[in-house]
């Protein structure tokens, strides 16, 4: 499928701003990591739940635990993050970028 730059264009025209937010593992061998990543895993359910995280990807490596894509400015979720429990506790470190998604992009189910 060709895309015209008419098309980019009309796509680019309709971006919005979000928050990309990035967990790194820093410590995960902390005392009562387990007790602690279940209170960050029910606080991000909880933050999607009510729509200021649209997407949860939990992620499987040794170095990015999750990404979150938030519907708030970097500032905010930059204060959003940095309040979790797991960063609080030093288990996870968080980087927060701007970014821009398209409405209507979703996972599939």
């Amino acid at each position: 499928m060709s895309v015209t730059d008419e098309q980019i264009q009309a796509l680019a025209a309709t971006a919005k701003p979000f928050s990309l937010a990035i967990l790194h593992w820093a410590n995960r061998t902390a005392d009562s990591a387990g007790a602690i990543e279940l209170e960050h895993q029910r606080r991000m359910v909880s933050l999607r739940a009510e729509g200021t995280i649209v997407i949860l990807c939990p992620v499987a490596s040794d170095d990015v635990c999750g990404v979150a894509i938030m519907t708030v400015s970097p500032e905010e979720a930059a204060e959003i993050m940095a309040a979790d429990p797991c960063v609080q506790a030093g288990i996870m470190r968080v980087e927060v970028h701007p970014c821009h998604g398209f409405p209507g992009d979703a996972l599939p189910v």
